[in-house]
């Protein structure tokens, strides 16, 4: 942001902070005091929504369901589709992030962009929209994790996977994931830097390492033409039920599901050096790299397929570490296991981060139960550990339902995809519903904002339809897609909590430079008694 865009703006009446860089005084205009260390440049902020996409986690994560559900035709076409369409999407969010950059990133701007009567309820829902998604794109990330640890000990090994050793697995994931987040924040940005190239050269290194050691090829025909219909349990699937339409619509899941959690440079804003346009800057960059690195990572797996039905139906239910033994070997599928492991950690690691940044900004403001305790920022390391632990322990809740079920683990993605999405869709549809009322950030659009807010939330809502669908043949209390059921939680319990209860006290994001004005220190828990009474006081 400009001087001058910050001059005029404090002009106009917005709170100062004396000595403030221009960040803190952005975030000042906007009601907060920073709190978090602003330690991250472009490239870290990049790095972080890079990290989360990660087309090394989502695309091997939802590999078998992308080959039964339409197969190579659908995985391929499928994600240039989803790309262009999310990238408009990207588009959209990076313009109102560039105006409104903080760490409560759709949650805020829902607040900002509606009329001041209708505020509170738009940043209510969209919080919690946010907080599904975000705890289940963790879930979804971890058990990854979990499985394709478990898959790769059976390497050279008698080892046998069962559900026990997976939770086993992927407790032991969680609670790692959550000691870098508490002890290891300082080390973040290094790890950050490191899972950048870590994902960019290990993606390429797999892709490469299959292709050239494969003994075969598959023709171009069956990588950018084979359609493939395994949605029914008896044979008969979605296609000669319903049509192969509908196939082709739920097999784009493993597309948006990747593509998903881009809003972490949004979430990170508040750590971020010149964050008006390094946040809307990172958003763009990380969804464009990852959905050229993971188009090529699905042709790259497709062409090295030796045995489709031995893919298909392996028993472990990982048909991506198949392929990699019937390529590279035993000794050769633990180097690229490694590879991909180490992704899908520090994948683990930066949802995490950027799950706890999201409720630490949700409590600040009281949207979530127990805000008075999960607001709290660790004195010494300026990070909110409650919420990093709550994030862990809500995304292995939410993983149990998964455990020996490819079905359930497909409705966790589902989850994700949906609840972070509809977080996006809010504020960008109150961005043109209340457009004459925007005031636009250093990065924008121009006459393009309209027509590309319009169809990213046009899509969104095509995509959050279509993903509640029953995905397997017939419908049953085995092969239910549980998505509907999540989703239909949170809303009730969203709309009808806001109607008891929290419509008479909640007023979205509150202003606690107001409590620095009298004197408050809000990161000294000494003081926390002080700043809770003036809470009360302003509620009353």
């Amino acid at each position: 942001m400009s001087n001058t865009d910050t001059d005029a703006r404090l002009e106009s009446g917005s709170p100062t902070i004396v000595g403030g860089d221009a960040d803190e005084v952005e975030l000042a205009r906007m009601g907060y005091k920073q709190e978090l260390k602003r330690d991250l440049g472009l490239l870290q902020n990049f790095g972080v929504s890079f990290s989360i996409i990660s087309v090394i986690t989502g695309i091997p994560s939802l590999f078998l369901f992308g080959l039964n559900t339409g197969g190579p035709a659908v995985m391929v076409w499928g994600w240039v589709v989803v790309a262009f369409f999310t990238m408009l999407v990207g588009l959209a969010m990076a313009e109102v992030c560039s105006a409104h950059p903080t760490s409560g990133g759709p949650y805020f701007w829902a607040a900002m962009l509606s009329k001041p009567q209708h505020a509170a309820f738009a940043s209510w829902i969209t919080g919690w929209f946010n907080l599904l998604g975000q705890v289940a794109v963790t879930t979804g990330i971890s058990y990854a994790v979990a499985n394709f640890i478990s898959t790769a000990a059976t390497f050279q090994t008698s080892f046998v996977p069962s559900s026990k050793t997976t939770i086993g697995i992927y407790a032991a994931v969680l609670t790692a994931q959550g000691l870098i987040n508490t002890f290891g924040v300082h080390l973040l940005r290094y790890l950050n830097n490191i899972s950048v190239w870590w994902h960019a050269v290990g993606t390429t290194a797999v892709v490469i390492a299959i292709l050239a050691a494969a003994p075969s090829h598959q023709s171009a025909h069956f990588v950018f033409k084979t359609f493939i219909d395994n949605t029914g349990v008896d044979g008969v699937g979605w296609g000669e039920r319903a049509s192969h339409a509908y196939v082709v619509v739920i097999g784009i899941l493993m597309a948006q599901y990747t593509l998903t959690g881009f809003d972490a440079s949004a979430h990170m804003t508040e750590e971020t050096h010149n964050a008006a346009m390094s946040g809307p800057i990172g958003i763009v960059m990380a969804i464009g790299v990852s959905a050229v690195l993971g188009w090529f990572l699905i042709l790259g797996l497709l062409f090295s397929i030796q045995d489709l039905d031995a893919t298909i139906g392996v028993s472990t239910g990982q048909p991506v570490p198949q392929i990699f033994l019937d390529t590279v070997g035993e000794k050769g599928a633990i180097v690229l296991m490694t590879i991909v492991i180490g992704a899908m950690f520090f994948c683990g690691t930066f949802s995490i981060t950027s799950n706890s940044r999201m409720m630490y900004a949700f409590a600040r403001d009281g949207g979530i139960p127990g805000h008075r305790f999960f607001h709290k920022v660790d004195v010494k390391r300026k990070s909110p550990i409650r919420t990093v632990w709550l994030a862990c322990t809500l995304s292995f809740i939410l993983g149990l339902p998964s455990l020996g079920s490819s079905v359930a683990f497909a409705a966790a993605t589902s989850i994700a995809t949906i609840g972070l999405y509809i977080s996006y869709a809010i504020p960008i549809a109150l961005r043109v519903i209340n457009r004459d009322h925007f005031v636009r950030g250093p990065f924008h659009l121009g006459v393009l904002s309209y027509p590309v807010a319009l169809i990213a939330v046009l899509w969104i809502t095509f995509i959050s339809i279509a993903f509640i669908l029953p995905q397997i043949n017939p419908v049953d209390s085995q092969t239910l897609n549980y998505a509907v059921v999540a989703v239909g939680i949170v809303i009730t319990y969203s709309l009808g909590f806001w109607l008891i209860s929290a419509r008479k006290w909640f007023t979205g994001p509150i202003k606690q430079i107001e409590a620095e004005g009298q004197g408050i220190d809000v990161t000294n828990p000494a003081e926390a008694e002080k700043l809770e009474k003036l809470e009360q006081s302003r509620k009353e």
